[in-house]
């Protein structure tokens, strides 16, 4: 009887990646013996190795630093790739705990451009010399279905994405995208308004998982209707800073951009490099902000 290829019984039989169980393979690590697919493989000497026994520096193969799995953007694959994310949740709870014990808090960490108003000169915001609140503002939240939101949406888009850019770009990222949305805000937004909350900051990692998306060429329509509904929201609520959200936005398809399309042979050059540019333009963007307001 014929048999189609791929349907023998030793072929049904392979064991999955240690990693990746959805993925069989008839490699083994030569040292501990795991299953490894081709992405977990590390060249040795004599065969492959796992990720774990590279990590943990044994054997006869290539130094651990050399030769340790990357991800698309060059990080280096970690046991925990959510690790980052969720300490970035834990500090946007700690500081919302803090708040709801002490509510004068909020003036203090929410950004502020400006205050006392015009005609006096402000003695406390940003254009006080409190820039601070730039940052502070990014990690507080006042009312418990905002944190809700926004650490519902840091973890289905901050955990994937960490996983594929590695933890220092995918902060980078993170920070960066929130202080662009935090300088928008502080540039066009009423002098004595109150903003805060992570949202600029997610939006950034939105524009990030689009760009990684469309380079993996993934489905895009999924990440761009969840975008559409939030910015249908942005700009539908009087009560939601928009420029917080666009300016983080803007700040994650450039960064993101940056990450996953940087060249090989000068990856982390142009990665940070695009990085400080935006954060440059931060910077010009506060600076003319507090020199209007001063």
């Amino acid at each position: 009887m014929n048999q189609e290829a791929g349907s023998s019984p030793e072929a049904q039989s392979l064991p999955g990646c240690y990693r990746h169980p959805d993925r069989e393979t008839g490699i083994r690590c030569t040292r501990c013996e795991r299953p490894i697919c081709p992405e977990c493989m590390v060249s040795a000497s004599v065969g492959f190795h796992c990720p774990e026994c590279v990590r943990d520096g044994g054997g006869t193969g290539p130094a651990p630093a050399a030769a340790r799995p990357r991800t698309i953007a060059g990080g280096t694959v970690t046991a925990d790739p959510r690790l980052f994310t969720k300490i970035l949740i834990g500090i946007n709870v700690a500081v919302f705990i803090a708040i709801q014990a002490n509510k004068s808090l909020v003036t203090d960490l929410s950004l502020i451009a400006a205050w006392p108003p015009a005609p006096f000169a402000p003695t406390e915001g940003v254009a006080g010399g409190q820039y601070y609140r730039l940052v502070t503002s990014m990690f507080a939240h006042q009312e418990i279905w905002h944190i809700g939101f926004n650490m519902l949406s840091l973890w289905w888009l901050g955990g994937p994405l960490e996983a594929a850019l590695g933890r220092a770009r995918y902060l980078a990222v993170y920070f960066v995208s929130g202080l662009a949305g935090s300088a928008l805000a502080y540039l066009l937004a009423s002098p004595n308004t109150q903003t805060l909350g992570a949202s600029g900051a997610i939006f950034g990692l939105f524009g990030a998982t689009a760009v990684l998306m469309r380079k993996l060429n993934y489905d895009l329509r999924p990440i761009i209707a969840l975008l559409v509904i939030n910015l249908i929201f942005t700009f539908g609520w009087s009560s939601i800073s928009w420029q917080a959200h666009i300016g983080g936005l803007v700040a994650g398809l450039i960064t993101g951009y940056g990450m996953v399309h940087a060249p090989r042979e000068r990856r982390a050059l142009v990665q940070y490099g695009i990085c400080a540019l935006v954060l440059l333009i931060v910077v010009g963007m506060t600076l003319l902000r507090t020199a209007q307001l001063t």
